[in-house]
């Protein structure tokens, strides 16, 4: 939990003002840190409406619709929007000035914040654009020989899928998949899977933090410590993970990490981060070409031409949101809006749950099925007619519609949702 000062200085911010007319930030933090349950344990706070309601308002949200695909990017709080705004027009004044003299040195400080709130030495994280790059960096830069194998699971993001998949066609490695079950509530049986896809030639894994489908939680700390037993390399997946529930880098003791930070960090979109261990950043190619001279420098893979620095700029003030709410907090209230439709739901004998409730095994995303229903027509039709959005999944060991609230969620959407389905369920979408 983070003090008075630090929700002051992270909400209580003139460009909150302008999520809501009439909100006063100050006098709204002011009343939210009088309340008990503000202050009290996260489970306690999790209920806590007159708390979420405020947290809200700090978000510039369409309200004609119910958008419960935060999974794919989630909007940012006014405070960072504006702050890109802010320095984006600060930048057009005199561009290769401010860009280069200015903005570029500002965002040392942006490192630095978020190595303290994610646990790691700033030297080792690059801010990049989003996890596709900060993956790819990684899939691309590490030497690997024809025949070496990679591995992954058939559940990884397609993106990178294709990335290993190019570098079999071009390079002659050998690519293979996995299957997981669904949803995966046993970490050692997970464990065993990766294992025993190990072989004399694998050098690589790649691992989903939270498998983007289900919003399944994967054991990578003992993953890695498993492959680094076989002398077998780790690249996770970390871009629905990272600030959705509370971990840090360092206890998971990885090589390679790379994240979105406009998923749920809440920065603008076209913010990513990339962690590489330091003793590694010497041997991993950046995707860019970099002068020797940065060899063993985590910049070097932060050298894309020139683009605008008000993107890395504005995560500073995304993390210091994200901060003053507090990870553990923010992940009680993401957990209480799946249980909240998820389990009125599983009352329901159609009703099928591809994502476990049990603790550390998901968070704020949860995937489900309805039998005898298509996911594509019932997506299409909470659309249609109830303007709630969502996504579906097409996987080849299974299907469903796939929902993630965010914090700026009201209850009462969520409660829209639940009702829309069990109305398909007892009524059919025909009608």
């Amino acid at each position: 939990m983070h003090t008075r000062r630090d929700f002051l200085g992270a909400i209580a911010m003139p460009s909150v003002a302008a999520a809501a007319p009439g909100f006063d930030p100050v006098r709204a933090a002011e009343a939210l840190l009088a309340r008990p349950a503000a202050a009290a344990v996260p489970g306690a706070a999790a209920s806590d409406e007159d708390f979420w309601f405020e947290i809200a308002r700090a978000f510039a949200v369409d309200r004609s619709i119910v958008n419960l695909n935060n999974g794919g990017v989630c909007p940012a709080p006014s405070v960072a929007q504006d702050s890109l705004k802010r320095y984006l027009d600060h930048a057009n004044t005199a561009p290769s000035y401010v860009l280069w003299r200015l903005q570029e040195p500002q965002k040392e400080g942006v490192r630095k914040r978020l190595g303290k709130l994610f646990g790691c030495d700033p030297e080792e994280l690059a801010i990049t654009r989003n996890a596709s790059e900060g993956l790819q960096i990684c899939q691309f830069g590490i030497d690997l020989e024809p025949g070496d194998e990679v591995v992954s699971t058939n559940q990884d993001y397609p993106r990178m899928v294709q990335s290993f998949e190019q570098r079999a066609a071009r390079e002659g490695i050998v690519y293979r998949q996995i299957s997981i079950p669904v949803p995966a509530t046993d970490p050692e049986r997970v464990v065993e899977l990766y294992e025993a896809a190990i072989t004399k030639r694998t050098k690589l894994l790649l691992v989903s933090h939270m498998v983007n489908l289900t919003g399944q939680i994967l054991p990578v700390a003992d993953i890695v410590a498993m492959a680094r037993r076989h002398g077998v390399r780790v690249i996770i997946d970390g871009a629905h993970a990272l600030a959705h529930f509370a971990f840090s880098l360092t206890e998971l003791d990885c090589d390679y990490y790379a994240t979105s930070l406009h998923k749920w960090l809440f920065a603008p979109v076209g913010t990513g981060l990339l962690y590489v261990r330091r003793e590694r950043i010497g041997e991993l190619w950046p995707l860019m070409a970099a002068q020797e001279s940065m060899r063993e420098d985590i910049r070097k893979f932060e050298q894309i031409g020139t683009h605008p620095e008000g993107y890395a700029l504005s995560v500073g003030d995304a993390a210091a949101f994200h901060e003053a709410l507090g990870s553990e907090r923010k992940q009680a209230r993401l957990e209480y809006l799946r249980d909240r439709w998820a389990r009125r739901l599983a009352e329901h004998d159609r009703f099928r749950l591809h994502t476990s409730l049990e603790p550390g095994f998901s968070c704020g995303i949860a995937t489900f099925e309805i039998e005898g229903l298509a996911p594509a027509d019932l997506q299409r039709w909470l659309w249609s007619k109830h303007k709630i959005y969502t996504t579906t999944i097409h996987h080849k060991e299974f299907r469903g519609i796939r929902v993630s609230p965010c914090v700026y969620t009201l209850p009462d959407e969520v409660d829209r949702f639940a009702a829309a389905v069990e109305h398909a369920l007892a009524h059919g979408i025909d009608g």
